[in-house]
């Protein structure tokens, strides 16, 4: 997918556990998990705005475009 997830990233930044941001955006940790490890194929705004809000960061921090490999196809 040509869209990289770095959510484990600002964690690590701000020395925070997956848990804890469920918490404190209000989703389950399961689905902070489909976030984080870039199975998710979609992600609403409100959501994208708690992300940014508990981590003090802005969406591109979070989501980041890749090129697909040529030799994928």
């Amino acid at each position: 997918m040509p869209i990289a997830v770095d959510i484990d990233v600002m964690l690590a930044r701000r020395k925070m556990s997956v848990g804890e941001l469920a918490d404190r955006v209000g989703i389950t940790p399961a689905n902070l998990a489909v976030l984080k490890n870039g199975r998710a194929k979609a992600v609403r705004f409100a959501t994208l705005a708690a992300l940014c809000e508990v981590l003090e960061c802005q969406p591109g921090d979070l989501l980041r475009w890749e090129a697909e490999d040529a030799a994928a196809d």
